[in-house]
């Protein structure tokens, strides 16, 4: 897509000047309003649910991204410039990730309870009477595991598949988010964290090299691949561990759910080290942004 790599850079413009708009109209909201029609697994006897579960995604998501491919297709190169920033930005959320964990520290900041109120948006575990480590570790977790969701994976789609590509992603993504859990939703929800495993997988390892060579010149590099070696494996999936390990490693923190892992070797606190969490995720996005859009505009074939 010749025009691509302009699009990638004026997407991440708009997102870094308006952030995510919290309204009833943005193209996500009634996504997930349908995705919480159909995703009810008392709607189907229990034999049916991973059907309706593997139905019900496909046909979410490319009527999702239908509209996004129609604009790649089909519209005229300069409303293509205008809309498409816009349209691509729908599929991402980079300020948005780092709004949620400022108002977690900012609440932290305050009271301890307005702390773990706040971190219990972000995060599924019960943050009733965390510490205050605890509930950074849960924002800057989330954090970490979102850089490959929330930014990185809807700009590689981008890179390879367009807008629809992009908007594609965002569709399982949020279904994976959603319905992707162990509890009644297991069956129904069995084929959107499969199909946003599969997706994640090369995002997720892309990721992972940028925070490496985010980290060489500041010295980490060597820190950063032990804790990745040792300890991505730690979190349960294929992909959550592999950034919130070279981010732990890299900045010198530990990332820790009670009772499930523990990622990273604690040379510094949350309180010092959450800044360079959120550098170290700036920095592998623009990494991220200048890898894509060369590839767009030197590699990929015109689209338009």
């Amino acid at each position: 897509m010749a025009y691509g790599a302009l699009v990638l850079w004026a997407a991440l413009l708009i997102d870094r000047l308006t952030g995510d708009p919290r309204n009833s109209l943005h193209p996500t909201a009634y996504l997930g309003r349908f995705i919480g029609w159909w995703g009810r697994p008392d709607r189907y006897p229990a034999s049916l649910q991973r059907a309706a579960g593997t139905l019900g995604a496909i046909v979410t998501a490319g009527c999702y991204a239908l509209p996004f491919l129609l604009v790649d297709r089909y519209a005229p190169l300069a409303a293509y410039l205008v809309a498409a920033p816009f349209l691509l930005k729908i599929c991402f959320a980079w300020r948005c990730l780092e709004d949620h964990v400022a108002a977690v520290t900012d609440a932290l900041a305050k009271d301890g309870q307005e702390g773990q109120k706040a971190v219990q948006l972000l995060v599924s575990r019960n943050t009733a009477g965390f510490g205050d480590e605890a509930v950074l570790s849960a924002a800057y977790e989330s954090m970490a595991e979102n850089l490959v969701d929330s930014i990185v994976a809807p700009l590689f789609f981008f890179m390879i598949g367009g807008l629809a590509g992009a908007a594609f992603y965002r569709a399982v993504n949020t279904m994976d988010a959603m319905l992707g859990y162990t509890d009644h939703r297991k069956k129904i929800g069995w084929f959107p964290a499969r199909l946003d495993d599969v997706l994640n997988f090369i995002p997720a390892r892309v990721t992972g090299a940028l925070l490496l060579l985010w980290f060489w010149p500041k010295g980490r590099f060597s820190e950063a691949l032990q804790v990745l070696r040792r300890d991505a494996r730690r979190r349960p999936g294929y992909n959550g561990g592999i950034p919130m390990a070279v981010i732990a490693g890299g900045v010198g923190i530990r990332f820790e759910k009670p009772g499930r892992y523990v990622i990273g070797d604690p040379a510094r606190s949350l309180a010092d080290g959450g800044a360079d969490v959120v550098g170290s995720v700036r920095g592998a996005t623009l990494l991220a942004a200048v890898l894509f859009s060369l590839t767009l505009a030197f590699i990929a074939p015109p689209a338009l």
